[in-house]
Order: structure tokens, then C-alpha cells, then sequence
């Protein structure tokens, strides 16, 4: 079972969720502020981070941020604060999910079970890229390259471009997106999609210069086969 590593100064909330994560079958390690979540966060046998944004020594934006530079391991965000502005700037840093407290421990548990199901795949399954022009996606590697430059993309950014390239010439809805990509329905709160086009932008169309991915005002994205 995968180990998940919980970093949280509240004591009572982390021991309140290292226990429902122990009864569901996850192992569990904690850490009590920044530093120390950093460390055990980089650590090889790590499968997801539960991550507060309030905490001594490093703050959890820079504990994430720190992450994204050296590991691609998932990071949900848990914190206090509903400010969008928040949750914004952590999904901007590659976290690949965001809850504010108090939250339902059933509702955490799905969004790690979301989080973790892109690191399971079939064994024996058959290699399949998806190539449009330059740009190529190993499905079975999870690799993105144009030409021989490879790219670094996170977990939800890989699985949003690879979804709409399975899907070129048709404006795929934002809520279509949600539930393919985000494997649930968000409840309306459906900028994150917005936030992950903005990264993707940021790190395929500016760089490479590049006009890839269409915005379908009033509906979603879209991205067409080239001329």
C-alpha cells in the first residue's frame, strides 16, 4: 500500500488523519513543520504528500515548490485559508490538488485515491504516443518531448494535454476536463482547469512558441490538428 506522508503542526489534525489513513491501509509518516516535511517528502519511498500551508521554519508553498524542483511525487494542500488567491498560487507551485479545512475525511480519501492512480499502471501495457507536430506524449512513460527536447510537466498537467490531444478538434468542456482529468466532480469550482491551462501555457506554448491549445469561449479548450 502506498505511504503517505502528512506534514502538519496541528497535532490533533495530523494524528486524526494518520489515524483514518492507518484504518484505510495507507502507511503513514508525519512531520511537524517545513523543513522536516521537506526532507521526508524527497525521500524515495514517499507515494504522496498531505501538505499544510501554515508551518514553522518553511512554509508550505515553499515546501512545495522545493518539491517540484526535484520530485513529481503527488502534493495535496490542506489549509485553513478559502482565499482563492491561495489555492491559485499552490496549484502554480505543481500541487496537483488543493482542500481547505475542515474538510470530510471521506472526501480526502478520494481525492488521495484520485492522486495516486496515475503512479498504478497495467503491467505489459502496450507503449501508445500521442504526436502532434513536434510535441509527443509516451503515454507508458509519461514523457513529453518536441522534437528532442524533453519537457517536465506534473502529473495533471501531463494527464489534461494528453486528454485533450485524445481528443483534437472538439471543444471539450471544462467540466468534461474535471471529471476526466480530476477523476470527480469539483462542485462547480471548475478554475482549476483555467489554472492548469495557464501552466501548461507557461511551460509548452511560451518557450516553444507555440499556439496549441484554443480557448472555446462559453464552452472549454480545444486543440486542432495543424494545417
Amino acid at each position: 500500500m502506498a505511504k503517505i506522508l502528512i506534514v502538519e503542526d496541528d497535532s490533533k489534525i495530523a494524528r486524526f488523519v494518520e489515524l483514518e489513513l492507518k484504518h484505510e491501509g495507507y502507511e503513514t509518516e508525519t512531520a511537524a513543520d517545513g523543513r522536516t516535511g521537506l526532507s521526508k517528502a524527497l525521500m524515495p519511498d514517499t507515494d504522496l504528500v498531505l501538505l499544510d500551508i501554515m508551518l514553522p521554519e518553511l512554509s508550505g508553498m515553499e515546501v512545495c515548490r522545493r518539491i517540484r524542483q526535484e520530485s513529481q511525487v503527488p502534493v495535496i494542500m490542506l489549509t485553513a485559508k478559502g482565499d482563492v488567491t491561495d489555492k491559485v498560487a499552490g496549484l502554480d507551485l505543481g500541487a496537483d490538488d488543493y482542500m481547505t479545512k475542515p474538510f470530510a475525511i471521506e472526501e480526502l480519501l478520494a481525492r488521495i485515491r484520485v492522486a495516486l492512480k496515475p503512479r498504478t499502471g497495467a503491467a505489459g501495457k502496450t507503449e501508445e504516443k500521442l504526436v502532434h507536430g513536434k510535441l509527443t506524449l509516451d503515454l507508458a512513460a509519461r514523457q513529453v518531448s518536441f522534437g528532442k527536447e524533453p519537457l517536465v510537466l506534473t502529473k495533471k498537467e501531463f494527464d489534461l494535454l494528453a486528454f485533450l490531444l485524445k481528443n483534437k478538434n472538439r471543444a471539450v468542456p471544462r467540466e468534461e476536463l474535471l471529471s476526466a482529468v480530476w477523476d470527480y466532480d469539483y462542485a462547480g469550482d471548475t478554475n482549476v482547469v483555467d489554472v492548469y491551462i495557464r501552466y501548461l501555457r507557461q511551460k509548452v506554448e511560451e518557450p516553444l512558441k507555440l499556439r496549441l491549445i484554443e480557448t472555446v469561449r462559453g464552452v472549454g479548450y480545444m486543440i486542432r490538428d495543424e494545417k
